[in-house]
């Protein structure tokens, strides 16, 4: 028997395939995909299986709605938070962080002492970066950290099937800024709290935003073999 089967490989294929789509064709989705991809993920572990997440899923008029509606309130300074976002990365952790905007930023064309500019294209983050569909994840209100690793590995097995069916996305921690438009904007009980949304979609390959290919640590950084 081979090291790796089949099935292996084509998951390592699906795995290496994953990446943040920064623009997307308007294509819809059809709903048959998107219900086998949400069914699938439903297998994610979770602890002692609570199962502790919920997913809001928006198309339409009101994408749309938001589209056009965030953008304006952000730049504007009107944030809500549902979680506080007050980590500061140090280290080899800031350098990842900014390799990652560097890589972007190169990729379009815009310099670092272009403000203006970045501050401008980040705002396409509350546009979905042109996706179809946004998918927002939320949790119940008591339920804290280690209910949100949960959500995580339900939310990374959602962005593998969505990858598997030709489909980019884009998780973004940007739209849990905005949850005091975006709850009331999808009927989301005030009592759930809005972790972070998804742009979903086909992607447009020819956009210099998808030529962005952030690096990784190498295997012998991060993992240790022990006995």
């Amino acid at each position: 028997m081979t090291a790796i089967t089949a099935e292996g490989a084509a998951f390592n294929d699906v795995v290496q395939a994953r990446r943040s789509i920064r623009a997307f064709r308007p294509d819809p989705v059809p709903r048959a995909v998107l219900d086998s991809v949400f069914s699938a993920a439903l297998r994610a572990p979770s602890n002692c299986n609570t199962q502790p997440w919920f997913v809001y899923v928006a198309t339409g008029d009101v994408l749309e709605q938001l589209r056009e509606e965030l953008p304006q309130r952000f730049a504007q300074g009107d944030i809500g938070v549902d979680y506080p976002y007050d980590g500061k990365y140090e280290g080899v952790y800031r350098d990842r962080q900014y390799a990652s905007a560097k890589t972007l930023y190169d990729a379009l064309g815009i310099e670092r002492e272009q403000k203006t500019e970045r501050q401008a294209w980040f705002l396409n983050n509350f546009r979905f970066f042109g996706a179809p569909c946004a998918a927002f994840f939320t949790l119940p209100g008591e339920f804290g950290l280690r209910e949100a690793c949960d959500l995580g590995m339900f939310a990374q097995s959602v962005m593998l099937g969505l990858t598997a069916h030709g489909l980019g996305s884009c998780p973004q921690t940007a739209l849990g800024f905005m949850t005091h438009v975006i709850k009331p904007a999808l009927d989301i009980p005030e009592e759930e709290k809005l972790l972070f949304g998804l742009s979903l979609g086909y992607p447009d390959e020819d956009a210099p935003a998808n030529r962005a290919i952030t690096e990784r640590a190498d295997l012998d950084q991060v993992v240790r073999f022990i006995g």
